[in-house]
């Protein structure tokens, strides 16, 4: 979350994609930075999935992605 505020405090617009697993740690790590990223949570585990497996999650993620960064 501190590199997405980082780009953020420069200019730049992110948004932060994650696995769902770090749903919680990433919304108290949120709260403690007193900062509301935009972010998109994708399904967990990612470490053993395919290149194909990999695509379809972008594939998958992509409008709301687009959305968070048009927002």
């Amino acid at each position: 979350m501190h590199d997405i505020r980082d780009l953020e405090d420069l200019g730049v617009v992110a948004v932060a994609i994650a696995s769902s697993e770090f749903r919680q740690a990433a919304d108290a790590q949120n709260r403690s930075l007193g900062y509301d990223p935009a972010v998109i949570f994708v399904p967990h585990p990612i470490q053993d999935r395919t290149d194909d497996e990999m695509r379809a999650l972008a594939d998958d993620a992509l409008e709301s992605i687009l959305k968070s960064l048009s927002a």
